[in-house]
């Protein structure tokens, strides 16, 4: 069996999507990422899927501040990215470690 994962926090639905355009934004700078194995055409459609990424990301932050969330709540973002498994989706977007230590 699988482990139960942790509630979500409470969020607001422009919290939940500014942390789901996130990701999806991350998952895709994550295959773009020249330090990583890959082809030349997977990261150009990723690239492409970025630019509307980058704008739905920025929808998700206007739309927060026109209701008037002129605040990110970091700690509970972060508790949101944990439990959406964004600690390994956002180490795809690092640079490798070259194994010198």
């Amino acid at each position: 069996m699988l482990p139960e994962l942790p509630p979500l926090p409470a969020l607001t639905r422009a919290e939940g999507d500014l942390i789901d355009r996130y990701l999806e934004a991350a998952d895709l700078l994550g295959r773009i990422n020249p330090a990583r194995d890959g082809d030349t055409y997977g990261g150009l459609r990723a690239a492409q899927a970025l630019v509307r990424k980058a704008a739905e990301l920025r929808d998700a932050l206007a739309l927060m501040h026109q209701r008037g969330e002129t605040e990110l709540h970091g700690d509970t973002l972060a508790r949101a990215l944990r439990v959406l498994d964004g600690a390994r989706r956002t180490a795809r977007v690092a640079l490798p470690s070259d194994g010198v230590g």
